[in-house]
């Protein structure tokens, strides 16, 4: 009887050990549903390998939104466990406020981090030292363009040279077509992408290459920013890009959605996802032969030079009040798999992270990818620092002035430094 009790109670303390281990949740904040169901196997994966439930939250799909309601959860202490931050430029100010617990001595004893590019690791690297976010995904920013219009028009396809060769460009196109020239997201509706698909493809060429100094301050004030805006204001002025749909909700929809596949705007800055979600097999209004009829060019210099920008897409993170850290540090990592990666690429357009994606027979049937994915080896990109977020809503706000014609270059340049001031103090911008 008393060897019948012991195994009664083994067994039932065994089957409670395994409810309480089933019981655990990790909560992951997704937005999107293309997000949402690039993930459907690795959190199979997860509540398999770690006997956990892993439940989705499904946040606001635009940006602005989700980082509101993100942030507003994480400074009240029941944000999610995991979740992506839609913008690098936030990562920074998210480490200052202590929001993020560090993954960098576990990033560096997982199996995938030699195979992640080198510019992917860099990203991934804050001010302190310390890494933050797993770099599963890239965004590589080139300028789209319609080949069959320019080719009909006969206008030149081949790379631009310099920023003047490019707005020259974008002045044929409009000359021959009739259509607008050039896009670069702007304006406050755009949000942070005014900076990230806009602001710094030119920036990274400028003679302000950079915005983080070494003493943690913030290069507003170099000639190379007023040069930037510069550029968007002679778009502005010879009516080279649309400016009625900037200064409306949700933005993008008409130029890049709408306008773009009509032809009606001959190029534009994106991403890679631009191949697959905005205008390829996962868009409400593809343009058919996209891969053909669609070309891209680097990202021209001031005077010299080809960037290829990259910059991380969403990056992952733990929140440093996780109810079981290491656990979910644990589940993180696991969105870092190439099978992951693939999935997010076939359904958004981002690039794998890893270099060893290349040869996933899943990745070689996106086509339309797999020279970006190789290009990202020779990947440019920002450094960050605190205050980016700021930077970001700056920039923001002085495009949307030059959209409105209220000011000029200087004008923009002195909006931006102007409000990082106001937000930052003016001991942040130098």
């Amino acid at each position: 009887m008393r060897k019948a009790l012991l195994a009664g109670l083994w067994a039932a303390g065994l089957s409670m050990a395994v409810t309480a281990a089933h019981a655990e949740t990790i909560r992951i904040a997704n937005h999107g549903q293309a997000g949402i169901d690039a993930m459907k196997s690795t959190v199979a994966e997860i509540e398999k390998k770690y006997g956990v439930t892993v439940e989705v939250v499904e946040y606001p799909a635009p940006d602005k939104d989700y980082v509101t309601k993100l942030l507003t959860e994480l400074a009240a202490g029941n944000g999610p466990d995991i979740f992506s931050v839609p913008s690098a430029s936030y990562v920074a100010d998210m480490v200052a406020a202590g929001y993020l617990a560090p993954i960098g001595k576990e990033l560096k004893a997982w199996d995938g981090y030699n195979q992640l590019y080198d510019v992917a690791k860099e990203l991934a690297v804050s001010p302190d030292g310390e890494t933050y976010v797993l770099p599963s995904m890239l965004g590589i920013n080139q300028i789209y363009f319609r080949r069959d219009v320019m080719d009909k028009a006969g206008i030149s396809t081949e790379q631009p040279k310099t920023w003047a060769d490019l707005i020259d460009r974008a002045k044929e196109i409009r000359a021959k077509t009739g259509q607008y020239g050039l896009l670069f997201p702007a304006g406050v509706a755009w949000g942070g992408g005014a900076f990230e698909e806009g602001f710094q493809h030119l920036l990274v060429g400028s003679k302000t290459p950079q915005l983080a100094t070494a003493d943690g301050k913030l290069n507003l004030t170099g000639e190379g920013i007023k040069d930037v805006f510069g550029v968007y204001k002679e778009l502005i002025d010879n009516d080279l890009m649309p400016i009625q749909p900037l200064l409306g909700p949700e933005p993008w929809v008409i130029p890049k959605y709408e306008m773009f596949p009509a032809g009606k705007l001959v190029a534009t800055t994106c991403g890679s996802w631009c191949y697959i979600f905005d205008w390829g097999r996962e868009s409400k209004n593809p343009i058919p032969n996209v891969e053909k009829v669609v070309g891209t060019w680097t990202i021209p210099g001031q005077t010299s030079g080809q960037y290829v920008l990259a910059g991380l897409a969403a990056p992952w993170a733990v929140n440093s009040k996780a109810a079981n850290v290491e656990l979910a540090k644990k589940a993180l990592l696991e969105i870092g798999s190439v099978p992951t990666e693939v999935s997010y690429a076939a359904l958004i357009g981002n690039i794998p992270a890893r270099k060893d994606a290349a040869a996933d027979p899943d990745f070689q049937k996106l086509t339309e990818l797999v020279p970006i994915h190789a290009a990202a080896e020779n990947g440019v990109y920002l450094k960050q620092a605190a205050g980016f977020s700021a930077v970001s809503e700056g920039v923001a706000r002085a495009t949307e002035a030059l959209l409105r014609k209220e000011t000029d270059a200087a004008g923009a340049q002195k909006i931006l430094v102007d409000y990082v001031k106001e937000v930052l103090g003016d001991d942040a911008v130098q």
